[in-house]
């Protein structure tokens, strides 16, 4: 069964899966990899690490991006306090 999730209007076919890699998850978001990490770095978007894996929560992807709506916030703009968690 394949399961289709909507963020920030682009489809992610997750199989399924609770959590997404980078690659998925800057799609996800339609920015690049590169702009995925260095948000991660800045603690701007959580992550979950296993070892020297990253995943992201898909339902916190959508969390993070309806919070950055309702602000009207751009990239780096939150404070530590409104971030995610």
């Amino acid at each position: 069964m394949f399961h289709n999730h909507r963020v920030h209007n682009t489809v992610v076919e997750t199989g399924g899966r609770l959590l997404l890699t980078i690659r998925e998850a800057a799609t996800a978001l339609s920015i690049c990899e590169r702009t995925l990490w260095q948000l991660t770095k800045d603690g701007e978007i959580p992550s979950v690490r296993f070892g020297r894996n990253v995943r992201y929560n898909l339902a916190t992807l959508e969390e993070w991006v309806s919070k950055r709506e309702r602000m009207g916030a751009a990239p780096g703009q939150m404070r530590s306090k409104e971030r995610v968690s």
